[in-house]
């Protein structure tokens, strides 16, 4: 039968008792509380008062246990190491989620909603890897993997976030400098190339015969990309969603009105056939908050 809370000692005036007997006295047991000895002796009186034992015999030269307060410390420690166990028992039951994903996609879109996501869980410990979006490189040992292309990947479970549309983008003052008023006019532009979005992409969707650049800067992270347009070094080609902080905060701006649908974006991926409701729950609210 459990005993009711008002039956059972303050813990701190317990946490006093078991210190000061273990250390032998009320100084070293304010230290390592971090309170005034006074407090020590004050929280130990309480315990003693509220037991009706004399727990400890006061000397010139320190205190004591007496042989009650040598009884009680045999229970209170029992007490102690039974809560550091349950809490252990619970610390190990938290769920563990591995996520593993590109680099400007985790500090555009993930970092500013996680919060969130472990407001809901509490229960889950979360390990973020970020790894290149590179073709076929993969994360190992991953419970769930974003990664940017064409949602392509035998053997796994594949979800698409969100779907995208391509804009061409440049800085107010390269923007206002080139005078750029339809898409042929690229081809006078420094287009900045990124293998992970081929400027073809752009021209064939909108029609344009245009080939793909073959110089100017390549940047292989899309948030470098936008960076460097940002700083009026070239037009950039992304998508939408991923330069929205740039846009919002004005650095870029449309360039041309053409924003055709992106036939690449980002896909959430897991193992294939293994239940995984973490995965999935994650997965869900992510789509839910994108």
């Amino acid at each position: 039968m459990s005993l009711p809370l008002r039956s059972i000692p303050p813990i701190h005036a317990l946490a006093a008792f078991e210190a000061a007997a273990r250390l032998g006295g009320f100084a070293p047991a304010a230290d390592e509380l971090c309170v005034t000895a006074s407090a020590v002796s004050h929280r130990i009186r309480q315990l003693e008062a509220r037991l009706g034992l004399q727990l400890f015999e006061r000397t010139p030269t320190g205190v004591r246990l007496t042989s009650a307060g040598r009884r009680y410390l045999e229970s209170v420690r029992e007490a102690f190491e039974m809560l550091a166990h349950g809490s252990g028992a619970m610390a190990a039951e938290r769920e563990r989620l591995r996520v593993a994903l590109p680099p400007t996609f985790a500090r555009q879109l993930l970092m500013p909603r996680l919060p969130e996501f472990l407001r809901r869980h509490p229960e889950v410990e979360i390990t973020i890897n970020v790894v290149v979006p590179l073709v076929n490189l993969s994360a190992e040992a991953a419970d769930v993997e974003v990664r940017w292309g064409d949602g392509e990947y035998p053997g796994r479970a594949v979800r698409c976030l969100f779907d995208d549309e391509l804009v061409v983008l440049a800085s107010p003052a390269c923007a206002a400098e080139l005078a750029v008023s339809r898409p042929e006019d690229l081809a006078r532009a420094e287009l900045l190339r990124a293998e992970l979005l081929p400027w073809r992409t752009w021209f064939s969707a909108v029609g344009v015969d245009l080939p793909e650049p073959e110089r100017g800067s390549v940047l292989n992270d899309l948030g470098m990309l936008l960076e460097v347009a940002a700083n009026g070094l070239g037009v950039a080609l992304c998508t939408r969603r991923i330069a929205a902080a740039w846009l919002e905060a004005g650095r870029l701006v449309p360039l041309l009105p053409q924003c055709p649908p992106s036939p690449l974006g980002y896909w959430a991926l897991t193992g294939m056939g293994a239940e995984r409701p973490l995965a999935d729950a994650f997965i869900d609210w992510l789509v839910d908050s994108l």
